[in-house]
């Protein structure tokens, strides 16, 4: 089994859209796919038309009293399944805190599914907090989507620093653009000079497009409603370059 998060200190750059449509090329392509959705606004659980929320909420999860049985929904993909959201996930950094080996309990809520299921992917809120540092103890992949701006720069530079401090030899961090306009100078010049001074980035982006935020209209990844569409066509290349990482 392997573990994807999808994961920035910023809102606002795509992550919860390429963890559903990646989630839904995996499960495509035969994979047997779960995508939890870690953010208590929701919006995979939104996408996906599952309710977001879970029964004895993240307490009862994170203490041991609930395993995933009965929480894990079906979606209406074949190999696809959710763990939705839900709102109490905002106290999650403190249910944590209590608990023993703070930084590892969402590696121990997964362990078990590792005959169930080849790929998760985690769609993580925006933060740095002890929920990401569980996401970064858990996972084999963070993707980390970045508009090609000055401040996307910055804050990728913050998490670097967080991950020399913070020693997570386990994970490879492959960052990507998203939200690309080509029309802006300043998104070429970025992705022109960016990859030259940053070891393992990828080079599929995703494109700024309608069509993804049409999603929340359609309520479905792109590939099913505008499959020819050049956002379709970007998350495949990025899930063909995402899969080839070992």
């Amino acid at each position: 089994m392997r573990i994807v998060a999808v994961y920035n200190i910023k809102g606002g750059v795509g992550k919860t859209a390429t963890a559903v449509n990646l989630a839904y090329l995996a499960a495509r392509t035969g994979r047997r796919t779960l995508i939890w959705d870690l953010d208590p606004q929701g919006a995979a659980s939104f996408y996906f038309r599952i309710k977001p929320k879970i029964k004895g909420g993240s307490k009862k999860l994170i203490k041991g009293k609930r395993d995933f049985d009965g929480l894990i929904k079906g979606t209406d993909f074949e190999n696809l399944d959710l763990l939705p959201a839900d709102f109490s996930y905002r106290h999650m950094d403190l249910l944590l805190d209590d608990a023993k080996k703070p930084t590892h309990q969402l590696q121990r809520l997964l362990r078990p599914l590792s005959e169930e299921y080849d790929y998760v992917f985690l769609d993580c809120p925006p933060s740095i907090s002890l929920v990401s540092e569980n996401v970064f103890a858990a996972a084999d992949i963070l993707l980390l989507p970045m508009i090609p701006t000055t401040l996307s720069i910055r804050t990728l530079s913050q998490l670097v620093d967080f991950f020399r401090q913070h020693s997570h030899k386990g994970i490879r961090v492959l960052p990507f653009f998203s939200m690309v306009d080509r029309r802006k100078n300043m998104h070429l010049d970025v992705m022109q000079n960016l990859p030259k001074k940053l070891k393992g980035m990828l080079t599929a982006y995703v494109p700024y497009a309608s069509d993804v935020e049409r999603m929340g209209i359609h309520r479905t990844p792109v590939g099913e409603f505008a499959p020819d569409s050049l956002a379709a066509k970007a998350y495949e290349a990025l899930w063909r370059e995402v899969s080839a990482r070992r």
